[in-house]
C-alpha cells in the first residue's frame, strides 16, 4: 500500500490562513465563537513531582502525571486529591510517559530504564513489566482503543505492540534513522501512527506492517495526536481522520487521514497553525475535536480552533519548557505540564462543554455504571462542582444519580434551596433524557416525558403512559395527550405486558 495525496478544496488551507468563500459571513461565525468561549481559567496546580514533568493523561475520573524524579502520580478529579496509593514507584531511571486504557482500569508507564509497566488504577498494583528488546529507553506508549495492545515506542527506533491480557510481546517493527518520539492510535483501531526524531510520520496497519511514510517536520516530530471525531468530505462521501503533529520547527500542523481497504492510506497536510516562537513538545485534541491545544518551549500553551485554525487563548503561566498538555474526556478541563515541575489544571468556560458530545454517546446503563467518581467529573462538567462533595458524603455512584428525586434532594440530600434543587434535578432528568433517547425502543419511553417507563398503564384513548406522569396530566385536562381528543374515563389500567418487556430489554442491557 503506498501514500496517494488528493484534492479536498472544501477542506484546504493554506499556511494558517483557511480559504473561505463568504469571508464576512465567516467572521461573523468566528466572533460568535468567540462569544461561546469565554475563558480559561486556572483553577488548581499540582507540585508534587521533584522533577520535570513530562507527560499527564486523563481517565474519567483521574488524572495521572509522571515526571523525571522516577515516578508516578494519580489524582481525583472530583478534588484533586492525591489517590492512598500514589505515588507509583519502580521505575529504575525516568518515567516519560504514561496512559490510561480507554475505560480507565488500566494505567501505562514507560521509562528510560527499557520497560513499559501496567498498573492497576483502583489500587495501584504493578500488574506486568514489559521489557522493550533491545533494553532501549521507552519513550511512548498508548493503548490501542479497545485496550488489547499497548504500543511502546523506544529511542533505538524499535516500536512494539504487547498483548495486554496475556502480556507477551504480539508485533515489533523499526523506524528507520531515529528515535520513536510520538504515536496514536485511530479510534478504530485499524492503524496507528508514530513520529521520530528524524522529522517523519509513519502509518502502520493493526498487524505492523508499515503502510508509509511522510517527511512531516525538518528537525523532528516530538508529538501526536488523532481526534476521535472524524472529518466529512461531501464533495467524495469520504470521511476522514485527522491527526495532529508538532515538532523541532516549532510548528503544529493538521492532516487528514483515510484508511480504506480498496484505496490503502492516503494523507493529506491541511494546515499549519502558527503561534509558538520556539520547538512545540506536546499537542493534544479535545474530545469532540473542535480544539487543539500545544505547549511549548517557549513556555506557553495555546489552544487553537480546528475549524479554523484561529488562536482561541494563549496561556502563559509556566516557567519552564511546556512538554504536556491533555484534555480531559467527560469534563471541560485542561492539564498541562512543564520542566517548571508543576502541572496546570485550566476550567474551560464553555457553553457547550466539551463533556456533553461525550454523554451523549453513552448509554443509559453505562450511566449507571458510573462510579461515584464519574458522577463528581460529570457535576463539574454541569457547572455544580459545588455539590461534588456533597454527593461524595452521600455515596451517590451512577445508579443513585439516575434515581434521584425532587423528594430526595430536598428530604436526603438537605438542598435547602428551592432554585438549586430545580437546578439539579433538570440536570438529572437532561442525563436521563439523553441516555435513554439513542438506544431505548421508542415504545418503551412515555409519551408525554420521553422518559423510559418505569410504571406504564393505558389510558382509555389505548396508548400507554406513565402513571405518574398521566396522573399529572389528567389533573389538569380530561383530554388524550396523544389526540388531543376529550377521554370517555380517567381510568388507568396496569400495563403488565409492557412492564415485563421493558424489565426483559433492561436486563439485556446490563449483560
Amino acid at each position: 500500500m503506498s501514500f496517494s495525496f488528493f484534492s479536498l478544496r472544501s477542506l484546504s488551507c493554506s499556511g494558517s490562513v483557511f480559504h473561505l468563500r463568504n469571508r464576512k459571513i465567516k467572521s461573523v461565525k468566528l466572533f460568535f465563537r468567540f462569544l461561546f468561549f469565554q475563558m480559561a481559567t486556572l483553577i488548581h496546580t499540582l507540585a508534587d513531582h521533584s522533577d520535570d514533568v513530562n507527560c499527564c493523561a486523563f481517565s474519567s475520573s483521574c488524572l495521572a502525571t509522571c515526571s523525571l524524579d522516577k515516578t508516578i502520580r494519580v489524582y481525583s478529579l472530583s478534588t484533586f486529591a492525591e489517590l492512598p496509593y500514589s505515588p507509583l514507584q519502580g521505575h529504575a531511571y525516568a518515567v516519560h510517559c504514561c496512559c490510561f486504557s480507554p475505560s480507565g482500569l488500566l494505567l501505562a508507564s514507560c521509562s528510560t530504564d527499557g520497560t513499559a509497566a501496567l498498573w492497576d488504577s483502583r489500587d495501584g498494583r504493578r500488574l506486568a513489566v514489559l521489557p522493550q528488546p533491545g533494553a532501549s529507553p521507552v519513550r511512548v506508549c498508548r493503548f490501542s482503543p479497545q485496550a488489547a495492545y499497548l504500543l511502546a515506542g523506544a529511542a533505538d527506533g524499535s516500536v512494539v505492540l504487547w498483548n495486554v491480557q496475556s502480556t507477551k510481546l504480539y508485533r515489533s517493527g523499526k523506524v528507520k534513522g531515529g528515535s520513536l518520539m510520538a504515536c496514536a492510535f485511530s479510534p478504530n483501531g485499524n492503524f496507528f501512527v508514530t513520529g521520530s526524531s528524524s522529522g517523519d510520520l509513519t502509518i502502520w496497519d493493526d498487524k505492523m506492517r508499515c503502510l508509509g511514510n511522510e517527511k512531516a517536520h525538518d528537525l523532528g516530530v516530538t508529538c501526536c495526536d488523532i481526534s476521535s471525531h472524524p472529518v466529512s468530505d461531501s464533495e467524495n462521501g469520504f470521511k476522514y481522520f485527522q491527526m495532529a503533529s508538532c515538532g523541532q520547527d516549532n510548528h503544529i500542523k493538521l492532516w487528514l487521514i483515510l484508511f480504506a481497504d480498496f484505496l490503502g492510506v492516503q494523507l493529506k497536510y491541511k494546515c499549519t497553525l502558527s503561534g509558538h516562537s520556539a520547538p512545540v513538545l506536546a499537542c493534544a485534541f479535545s474530545c469532540d475535536g473542535q480544539m487543539v491545544v500545544s505547549g511549548s518551549v517557549d513556555k506557553c500553551v495555546i489552544i487553537y480552533e480546528t475549524s479554523t485554525g484561529n488562536t482561541l487563548h494563549t496561556l502563559s503561566q509556566h516557567t519552564r519548557y511546556v512538554t504536556t498538555c491533555a484534555f480531559a474526556p467527560r469534563s471541560p478541563l485542561l492539564a498541562t505540564g512543564s520542566m517548571d515541575k508543576t502541572v496546570h489544571i485550566w476550567q474551560l468556560d464553555l457553553k457547550q462543554p466539551c463533556a456533553g458530545g461525550t454523554l451523549e454517546n453513552e448509554s443509559k446503563v453505562a450511566v449507571e455504571d458510573w462510579s461515584e467518581d464519574d458522577v463528581s467529573a460529570w457535576l463539574c462538567a454541569q457547572d455544580l462542582a459545588d455539590f461534588v462533595g456533597l454527593f461524595k458524603m452521600h455515596n451517590i455512584d451512577g445508579k443513585e444519580l439516575l434515581n434521584l428525586t425532587k423528594e430526595s434532594l430536598a428530604n436526603e440530600l438537605k438542598i435547602e434551596s428551592l432554585g438549586l434543587r430545580s437546578k439539579v434535578l433538570q440536570k438529572i432528568e437532561e442525563l436521563r433524557m439523553t441516555m435513554t433517547s439513542v438506544s431505548v425502543p421508542d415504545e418503551f419511553l412515555c409519551p408525554i416525558t420521553r422518559e423510559l417507563m418505569n410504571d406504564p398503564v393505558i389510558a382509555t384513548d389505548g396508548y400507554s403512559y406513565e402513571r405518574e406522569a398521566m396522573e399529572n396530566w389528567l389533573s389538569n385536562r380530561r383530554s388524550s395527550p396523544m389526540t388531543n381528543l376529550p377521554l370517555h374515563s380517567l381510568m388507568l389500567t396496569p400495563n403488565r405486558t409492557l412492564k415485563m418487556a421493558i424489565s426483559r430489554w433492561l436486563e439485556t442491557q446490563q449483560k
